[in-house]
């Protein structure tokens, strides 16, 4: 091929790009990056609930592999992953290897990943290697090389995945007139092999859980995505439990076993008991149930010495020892700085090499070495000199370069892949055709996401032409009992989630009500300040020890402007705010893109318009009008963004036993909240007044209801009826009890008989005797008191309820036994 012409399969992409041709990739290039944010993929190093997501850096174009160059790479790691499981099989059993110094003890037994604790333990399915990723580097020469391998808890998977959704949705035709190959069939045969693999202790469907650190690492996306696609129960350390050495899910109706294990922790933190204490991302006694072959761990825990690059200098010669083979794939040279003559042979050429640690405890990053000024050079070649075993030295190479669209042209940026070796369930291996490019940064020749870099979907050319099938995973399994199981933890912060949406969409009406009766016709009102205080006060508003509305309302206004927004510290509507948002972090998995932008949306906009609303702290004992305009403002935004939310949670998840939780949570929080509201309005009297009438209907959200269906009246009669027993109407407290009964019988789906019982013990406002109220319109101070008890009673219930939830949907204190035998 000559200087300036494209390769082949160039040519057939940009001839598929019709008439347009690369005009319009520009505007291809804003699709995916509206595409990417739109569905939620991030990338952090420092991963926040609270703070901003960093999208996921994906490159318009795709990196093209030809067909002879996909065969080599599937050939070449599809050997090193035999390799690699045929040295865990000897390492954790006879140990021959080493016997016979193929292996240096120092780079196995003196490895902190290797652990003693598996030695002579078979893992359940036979094989210790279920996933194997190999980061590969094309020198300019055009040749492969293996530059490290991954093994604990290989990351990519799902970026891959994402990574190749999206590429292919913006050049479908490009994609077709390539055949390129599709990756879905791996992933499923993955699932198939683990499945098939795990352990049959009760005959009954097998459960498989993907084990994740949890929202605050760095690439969970990747690991909620797979999940969702591959019908796996995504769950974090403390929703796992073992008892009598087998492992097992809390579930919202109990313990349900767990069979397989997809893992995304390194080993080090799987188990406090028997690995780092201090780990709370792990399952106490995991390390038992796996020597017992109680459960499938993907990977088996123990491979971490493999990922050591001083092993690569020893891989040439156990491939020819252990598979009689020679590596079809090299690895660039390394060199153990244990071993004296690697030294004396290297520290001459350091220059010319990268350093890197033996062990994940030494000095980090790969030290390109030609980088670093003489005395630099000095003290690294004293280091190795000092301490050889800890050091590595590998070959330098340039990386090859793939084209990237940047800045409305094509430019060149360093590559290296990661590619994925899979287990099949026939024993064998199956390699990815694809892999996860990462690209350095301009001027750079380090391909890391944590450096500043971004990532290309590759694309593996077929031999020949023919329909190619846009990659999608629908491979999701009914699983145990026909529906996927709800975590205890999923379903605490599902209900949590509903209560505090509820709540915070309770506080921003009430503050709302409150800043505009201080400033209303009815301000002069004793009875309506005096309950709007009280309310305020148990609801968190204002703090305790402010004076009521009625001693000051100046004083008291400024008190609920104070506490309005999140920096406040206070337990008002952005203190709730945060905390809805915190709860639906930890589901992310279970909300839409839309729902959860929605979520953080909101909560920038009250944080932004509460700002100036700070300057109440200091000055004049009153906000200034624009301060209480500022504040209306932004409560009533922060309703518009509540209604939204709402409106998702109703009419966009699916009703199952997690969105009964929800629901359970928010209904509670309004029988609670607003029986509490009612009585304290009939104990100040502020009913009585017309003021305090109309703000009870507008605190419950009935006053467009109560309009339409009785005018002009201002009986108490037709205010409790709306408000306590109409049927129709959603915030009375009748169909709030009858919509929480109906939840709790249908919570568990028969497996929680217990919940009839619980919904028994709430109280029925239907059958409260208010119609001879209505019918003679008479205040009677003995019935008044009567239900003013009536509705503390079922305030208190509604509160009893979410104790009695907890202990028996969230709590397994009773199943925590031994985690022996």
């Amino acid at each position: 091929m000559s200087a300036g012409q494209l390769a082949r399969a160039w040519q057939i992409f940009f001839d598929a790009l019709g008439d347009a041709g690369p005009a319009d990739l520009d505007q291809r290039q804003h699709a995916l990056e509206r595409l990417i944010r739109d569905n939620g993929v991030t990338y952090n190093v420092y991963a926040d609930s609270h703070g901003p997501q960093r999208p996921w850096a994906l490159d318009l174009l795709p990196m093209l592999l030809s067909a002879d160059d996909g065969a080599v790479i599937e050939k070449g790691v599809e050997q090193r992953a035999q390799l690699l499981e045929a040295i865990m099989a000897d390492v954790y059993g006879p140990q021959r290897l080493i016997q016979q110094a193929l292996l240096p003890q120092a780079l196995v037994r003196g490895h902190p990943g290797y652990l003693r604790a598996m030695h002579g333990a078979t893992p359940a399915g036979g094989r210790h290697l279920r996933i194997a990723a190999f980061d590969l580097a094309r020198s300019p020469q055009g040749h492969w090389w293996v530059v490290s391998q991954r093994t604990q808890a290989p990351s990519g998977l799902g970026y891959l995945l994402e990574n190749r959704n999206s590429i292919s949705l913006q050049f479908p035709q490009a994609f077709r007139a390539l055949n390129v190959r599709s990756l879905a069939g791996s992933y499923k045969a993955l699932i198939d092999s683990i499945a098939s693999a795990c352990p049959d202790l009760d005959g009954g469907p097998k459960r498989i859980v993907l084990l994740t650190p949890g929202p605050y690492n760095e690439t969970y996306f990747e690991h909620a995505y797979p999940a969702r696609h591959l019908g796996l129960t995504l769950v974090e350390g403390n929703d796992l439990m073992v008892r009598d050495e087998r492992l097992f899910l809390k579930t919202i109706v109990g313990l349900e076993p767990v069979h397989g294990v997809l893992k995304r922790l390194d080993d080090e933190f799987l188990d406090p008991l028997e690995l780092r204490a201090d780990s709370t991302l792990g399952v106490p006694g995991l390390m038992q149930a796996v020597r017992a072959g109680n459960v499938l761990l993907a990977n088996a825990p123990g491979s971490a010495f493999l990922e050591s690059p001083a092993l690569l200098g020893f891989l040439p010669a156990l491939s020819e020892h252990l598979l009689g083979q020679t590596l079809q794939l090299p690895s660039l040279a390394s060199w153990w700085c244990g071993e004296q003559a690697a030294v004396q042979d290297m520290l001459p050429k350091l220059r010319d090499h990268v350093i890197k640690p033996t062990y994940p405890s030494g000095h980090g990053l790969s030290i390109i070495a030609h980088t670093l000024s003489p005395p630099e050079l000095a003290n690294w070649a004293a280091r190795i000199m000092r301490r050889g075993l800890d050091h590595t030295v590998q070959a330098y190479t340039p990386l090859s370069q793939t084209p990237i669209w940047h800045g409305g042209k094509m430019v060149l940026r360093s590559a290296m892949l990661r590619v994925f070796a899979l287990a099949d369930g026939q024993g064998a291996w199956r390699v990815l055709p694809g892999a996860l490019a990462r690209l350095a940064s301009r001027d750079e020749n380090i391909a890391s996401m944590q450096q500043g870099g971004s990532s290309a979907d590759v694309w593996v050319v077929g031999r020949s032409s023919g329909p190619a099938v846009i990659d999608g995973l629908n491979l999701r399994s009914s699983g145990p009992g026909g529906k996927a199981a709800i975590s205890s933890r999923a379903g605490e912060n599902l209900f949590w989630l509903g209560r505090y949406t509820e709540r915070a969409e309770n506080s921003a009406r009430l503050a709302q009500l409150t800043l505009q009766s201080l400033h209303g016709e009815d301000r002069d009102c004793s009875s309506l300040l005096s309950w709007l205080s009280r309310v305020a006060v148990n609801n968190a508003l204002v703090p305790p020890g402010t004076p009521a509305a009625t001693q000051s309302s100046r004083v008291f206004e400024r008190a609920l402007i104070d506490a309005l927004g999140p920096a406040s510290g206070a337990t008002s509507v952005g203190y709730n705010l945060m905390a809805l948002k915190g709860a639906a972090a930890c589901v992310r998995e279970r909300l839409s893109q839309a729902q959860w932008q929605t979520i953080v949306q909101a909560v920038q906009d009250f944080e932004t318009r509460c700002e100036p609303l700070s300057g109440v702290r200091q000055g004049s004992i009153a906000g200034s009008p624009e301060q209480l305009e500022r504040a209306l403002n932004a409560l009533q935004w922060a309703s518009h963004w509540l209604a939204a939310i709402t409106g998702a949670q109703t009419d966009r998840m699916m009703r199952d036993d997690g969105w009964r939780l929800l629901s359970i949570g928010r209904h509670i929080e309004r029988l609670g909240s607003l029986s509490s509201a009612l009585a304290s309005g009939l104990a100040t009297g502020a009913l009585r007044e017309d003021g305090g009438y109309r703000a009870m209907l507008a605190l419950f959200d009935s006053t467009i209801t109560f309009q339409a269906l009785y005018q002009q009246r201002r009986d108490l009669g037709a205010l409790l009826g709306l408000l306590v027993q109409d049927s129709d109407n959603p915030r009375s407290l009748a169909w709030v009890t009858q919509t929480l009964k109906a939840r709790l019988n249908k919570l568990g789906a028969g497996q929680m008989p217990d919940m009839d019982g619980l919904a028994r013990l709430l109280p029925d406002p239907s059958r409260w005797p208010l119609a001879d109220l209505s019918a003679s319109g008479r205040f009677d101070p003995q019935y008044l008191a009567t239900l003013q008890e009536d509705l503390m009673a079922t305030a208190q219930a509604a509160w009893s309820l979410s104790e009695q939830v907890g202990r028996r949907c969230f709590s397994h204190a009773a199943d925590s036994r031994s985690v022996g035998a």
